[in-house]
């Protein structure tokens, strides 16, 4: 009688925490927020626009599909494919390694050195220019056997080497498909 009993408690004991171990899964699977994959998200005219001259410049300057996909990417990462009149100075109040403050705007983010403020705002020359800084920083053969994130660091001088390759996906199905629609 007593090992019955036990039983008993056992079986109950055992359905409890299998409710409860199902009830925790559900509260996380139900209130975890919940994102598309990024490659896809829905893109803004202005946005596919942007990518689009992106894809452009670096056509013009015969560049694979690859390089121009890096730089969709380093976009991404750097304003989200908005041409910002403003930076992360003006935003979080961050400075150079020297102390001074940023000067990065554009689709890029590129600073003062980069040029003038009329280039780094328009799309197609800071695309360009970034194209130009890539070549230089990571020649081809290197290029093509690094991550593209670790690319796009080289080139931006970002203080993270992996910002960028969440935004990998992303840029693939863009560059693809410059549409947006990605079959989403």
């Amino acid at each position: 009688m007593r090992s019955s009993a036990a039983s008993r408690i056992q079986t109950v004991l055992a359905g409890l925490v299998t409710i409860a171990v199902v009830g925790v899964i559900a509260v996380v699977v139900l209130f975890s927020p919940r994102e598309s994959a990024p490659e896809c998200r829905t893109w803004t005219a202005e946005q596919r626009e942007n990518a689009a001259t992106i894809i452009r410049a670096g056509q013009d300057l015969g560049l694979s599909e690859r390089d121009q996909t890096i730089a969709v990417m380093t976009a991404m990462g750097e304003s989200s494919l908005r041409n910002l009149d403003y930076g992360d100075w003006e935003t979080s109040g961050v400075r150079n390694p020297d102390g001074s403050p940023t000067t990065s705007i554009g689709l890029f983010q590129q600073q003062d050195e980069w040029g003038t403020r009329e280039a780094r705002m328009d799309p197609y020359t800071a695309a360009t220019m970034f194209y130009r800084a890539m070549l230089a920083e990571v020649p081809e053969p290197e290029r093509l056997s690094m991550e593209p994130t670790l690319v796009a660091h080289r080139t931006q001088i970002n203080a993270q080497p992996d910002h960028y390759a969440p935004f990998w996906p992303a840029a693939e199905a863009l560059v693809a498909d410059p549409s947006g629609s990605g079959g989403c």
